[in-house]
């Protein structure tokens, strides 16, 4: 009963199959109230004919054509009240006047609108009320002799009445309106709210894929970074084993006892890893989260695995000794005052040394290393470079996937760091990477 013809039309398929209702209900509504105010105003009719000297069918026709303008209500509200207000000087089209102001009130025609014809009705209405009042008031005087109202009396009953008849219905139709409007704004308001949440689910769900995906780089990272170093001095000294085997027992059980060790060491590291990831699962199933609490658990589960302990670059020594056992000459240069950094930092460090140094074993057999590890104000660096490899030196044949240095570069990218690689002029190659501290030390 609200909605004015606009806002129907904008209603779609149901109101092009009933004009400018959009439901049955509202359509029987108005038909209704606009025969009960066409028989009114017909009724009305016979006393306005006899008054204003004309036939009888006309008066009735009249009011038959005037009171069933209501039915229009919705469509042209603006267009009932008017007619209400031409129609008042006749005194007929009483519920015509109360449905109309309702109804523009509640509408959304501008207010400015809404007040101009609801004061034009109010002063239509007073104006004949106040004529009609004097007119009985004068009958009164002529039959009553002892009846002597005050001159307040007239204006002041009209001006009563008036407010009675026109006041509940502009009231209680700017009450629906207010209230319809404060629902709409409410549904577009959950609308909107439903489509943020849909959007930070999607967002949270892309940021725990991501976070699930670091993860995994990570400890494919690690995984490839023991598994290559380590089994690559095996292979060494399994070939220097196969060598001297017979020319030198010594050496070869030296060489068999270096090769355990190693495999036991990568063993070690490899059920540390695996041991984190077969980790049992709670007995009991957890509570449902919120979706837009999964990226941000599984991005903190990420970094609280990257800051467990690891390799640091007090081991580089033993690292650089490995190598040296395996046959490769290797030469370690520390600058600067050695200190403490953060975990990721030196774990990184680390990784990226014994990365250079599986290179050189893949690639270069028999070549010549040098480690350089410089610490410095606000950044640690290091360099591994390598000669030319040696002709007469055994290959031991290490496959090669290619994931060493994209590895390394991922490694300190992530810290913000630098990281270069490339052969040298002399025939050999270089690897280099510099990590700042202090933000190594924040992540």
């Amino acid at each position: 009963m609200t909605a004015t013809g606009a806002h129907q039309v904008a209603a779609g398929g149901s109101a092009r199959g009933w004009w400018w209702w959009g439901r049955r209900r509202s359509a029987v509504l108005d038909i209704g109230l606009g025969l009960a105010s066409a028989l009114e105003c017909a009724i009305e009719g016979i006393p306005f004919a006899a008054e204003a000297g004309v036939p009888v069918p006309v008066g009735v026709l009249f009011g038959l054509v005037a009171g069933a303008v209501l039915i229009l209500r919705r469509r042209w509200p603006i267009a009932v009240v008017l007619v209400s207000i031409a129609t008042t000087p006749a005194e007929m089209g009483f519920l015509m006047g109360l449905v109309g102001l309702y109804t523009l009130a509640a509408s959304d025609v501008p207010r400015r609108i809404t007040v101009l014809l609801a004061g034009m009705s109010t002063a239509a209405v007073f104006l004949v009320t106040v004529v009609r009042l004097r007119q009985d008031v004068m009958q009164a005087d002529v039959n009553q002799q002892d009846f002597d109202p005050s001159g307040w009396y007239v204006p002041l009953l009209s001006l009563v009445l008036t407010l009675g008849m026109n006041a509940p219905p502009v009231l209680l139709g700017l009450y629906v309106g207010a209230r319809r409007r404060l629902m709409e704004s409410l549904r577009e308001r959950a609308d909107s709210l439903e489509q943020e949440l849909s959007l930070l689910a999607d967002r949270a769900e892309e940021r725990a894929q991501w976070a699930r995906q670091e993860e995994r780089t990570r400890i494919a990272r690690e995984m490839h970074d023991v598994v290559a170093h380590r089994v690559s001095l095996m292979v060494v000294h399994a070939a220097a084993l196969q060598a001297v085997a017979l020319k030198d027992p010594q050496k070869a059980v030296k060489n068999a006892a270096l090769v355990g060790d190693m495999g036991r060491q990568a063993l070690t590291e490899l059920r540390g890893m695996l041991g984190v990831l077969r980790e049992e699962a709670p007995a009991r199933a957890p509570e449902p989260v919120p979706l837009a609490a999964v990226g941000l658990a599984a991005a903190a589960a990420a970094a609280e695995a990257a800051a467990e302990d690891g390799p640091c670059l007090d081991a580089l020594e033993e690292l650089v000794e490995q190598s040296r056992l395996a046959g490769v000459v290797v030469e370690l240069a520390v600058m600067g005052e050695a200190r403490s950094y953060a975990a990721e930092v030196e774990r990184t460090a680390y990784r990226v040394v014994q990365e250079a140094l599986t290179n050189v074993h893949k690639h270069a057999a028999g070549a010549r290393v040098v480690v350089r590890l410089a610490h410095r104000e606000a950044e640690v660096a290091m360099q591994v470079e390598n000669g030319p490899s040696d002709a007469g030196a055994a290959d031991a044949q290490l496959p090669s996937g290619g994931n060493g240095l994209v590895g390394m570069r991922e490694r300190v990218n992530r810290l913000g760091g630098v990281f270069v690689s490339g052969p040298t002029d002399a025939g050999g190659f270089r690897v280099s990477a510099v990590l700042p501290v202090a933000q190594g030390a924040v992540a």
